[in-house]
Parts: structure tokens; C-alpha cells; sequence
């Protein structure tokens, strides 16, 4: 499997797992450095490689009421300032092909979320400004579906891929995690990443936003890491009740420390082989093959 450095932070390294984690939304300027300043803070004491993410613009809520963000100019200038005053990695997610070159001068990780996992322009967009690319698998694809996704990136000549599961669609308002897709999916070459909040979210679930069941969050951590996932993905916020997106499957900052204490463990004591290897025709016919089965 390749391993993807950005900066110093190196995925898919067998000892250790990378951790991407932030407010699901930039509520204000305040709010977005307080947030970094603790975890960063976390991470450091923990010596766990960590990436801040924050969304600019949540262009997938679920009403037209919903809050947003401060959008692209004002939320990118934002994110630069989290960048240069805790020299950290940043992640965020793009919408449209149009925001990709102003985006990727300042995101590190341009992420695709998942309704677009699938929109051809977009991913050629990113791949071609050479950042790494995090994709969400859709809800509505299989694992081995992501050989096109990658592919399409690919064909710009961009090679810093991640991949990340975050549940797929089962009934209405639930999504459930198959974790055989994370060695799946990296069987496509790439590093995997999970979503742990996002996969405990009930789409829709509240009429007007998303629910969740946010007391599921350590379970499926522990999950993930014990299955191999190269990162972790977690929407952190001080007080969920108050977070003005995604409150209910957020995990409570003040829970993040003993949480990672416990999956550092799991590794150390379940490391996982990732040699890194260029993905050839032959490595990915075998995780296309394997169909639904593990």
C-alpha cells in the first residue's frame, strides 16, 4: 500500500494511526482557534500525528435554514490562521470545481464529500492541484466501487489519495458500518480512513437536520483501529448541544483524550502490515473480486 505524506504526517504507517479532527463547521473565528488549541494540544501530548479539520461551508444540510458557514473567502482565511499559528496540517471539503484552486491554496487535504464521491469534474479538479485528496465513499456505493474514484484522480497524475468509509445507507435514517470495507478499499492502493461520527449519524433523522447516536463513537473507534484503518475521522466540539452542525454525533472534547489513550493502545498491541507497494492491475482485480465477501 502507498503511504501519503502531507508535511511531516505520513497515513497508512503500520505503528501508528493519524488522527483528523475538528468542529464540524466553523462557528466563528473564537471557536475555530480554541477547538485547534485543545486538541493540538491532545494530539501532541499523545504523539499522535494529527490533521485539524473545520468546513468552511456545509452545502449538504439538510434545510434550507440550516447554518452553513462563513463560506470560502472568509473561511479559508480562517483555516490559515489555524495553519500558521499551530503549523498544522488542514483539511476541508470542496463543493464545486470552481473553489477547488482558491481552496487548495491554503487546505492541505482537499476532502470530496460523499453525495459527490462520484462527480468526475470535481475529482479531476482536485487531483490536478497536486494536494492530497481524501474521498468519502458514498453511502451509496460498495468498497470496491472506489477503483473508479481513485482511478479518476489518478488520471491527473496525483498519487496522494485517501479513501475513507463512513457507513453506507441501510433503511431509512440509519447507516451501518461493514469494516471489512477499510481492507478492502486498501487493497485499491491508498490508505483508509474512517469516519467514526459520521457513521453514527441518523441522515435526516431529526425531520429538519441529522440525527445520531453519538454513545456509539468509542465503539466503532475501537473497531476501526483494531481493523487496520490508517486514520481517524472525528467532528469534535466542546458542547454538542450547542454545535450549530452535527451536534448529535459529535464526540464531547473533553471525552477525546481517554478515547485516543485506549485506541493507541489497540494498535500498539494490533499493528498492522502496510508495506508500502505501487497498487498494480493485479491488487486491484483482487479487491474488486472480492465482491461482497471478506
Amino acid at each position: 500500500m502507498r503511504r501519503v505524506a502531507v508535511g511531516d504526517i505520513v497515513f497508512g504507517a503500520a505503528d501508528q494511526f493519524v488522527l483528523i479532527a475538528g468542529p464540524c463547521v466553523i462557528e466563528n473565528e473564537h471557536s475555530v482557534l480554541r477547538h485547534a488549541e485543545l486538541i493540538v494540544s491532545i494530539a501532541r501530548e499523545l504523539g499522535i500525528p494529527y490533521v485539524f479539520k473545520c468546513s468552511y461551508d456545509k452545502a449538504n444540510r439538510s434545510s434550507i435554514h440550516s447554518f452553513r458557514g462563513p463560506g470560502l473567502i472568509q473561511g479559508l482565511r480562517i483555516l490559515s490562521k489555524v495553519k500558521k499559528e499551530f503549523r498544522i496540517p488542514i483539511l476541508s471539503d470542496v463543493h464545486h470545481v470552481e473553489e477547488v484552486g482558491r481552496a487548495s491554496e491554503v487546505l492541505d487535504i482537499l476532502q470530496v464529500p460523499a453525495f459527490l464521491s462520484r462527480q468526475t469534474d470535481l475529482l479531476v479538479a482536485c487531483g490536478k492541484t497536486k494536494r492530497a485528496v481524501n474521498v468519502k465513499k458514498g453511502q451509496f456505493l460498495s468498497p470496491w466501487e472506489m477503483k473508479n474514484v481513485v482511478e479518476k484522480i489518478e488520471s491527473t497524475g496525483n498519487k496522494d489519495i485517501l479513501l475513507t468509509e463512513r457507513g453506507v445507507s441501510f433503511g431509512y435514517q440509519n447507516l451501518v458500518s461493514d469494516f471489512r470495507s477499510i481492507p478492502i478499499m486498501q487493497k485499491l492502493g491508498y490508505p483508509v480512513v474512517f469516519d467514526v461520527t459520521h457513521s453514527v449519524q441518523l441522515p435526516g433523522g431529526l425531520g429538519h437536520a441529522s440525527g445520531g447516536q453519538a454513545e456509539f463513537i468509542p465503539t466503532l473507534a475501537r473497531c476501526a483501529v483494531a481493523s487496520g484503518a490508517d486514520a481517524l475521522f472525528m467532528e469534535v466540539h466542546e458542547d454538542p448541544a450547542k454545535a450549530l452542525s452535527d451536534g448529535p454525533n459529535n464526540l464531547k472534547l473533553s471525552a477525546l483524550k481517554e478515547l485516543l489513550k485506549t485506541l493507541k493502545e489497540i494498535r500498539r498491541v494490533a499493528p498492522v502490515d502496510t508495506e508500502p507497494s505501487v497498487c498494480d492491475s493485479r491488487s486491484r482485480a483482487a479487491a474488486v473480486g472480492t465482491g461482497g465477501r471478506s
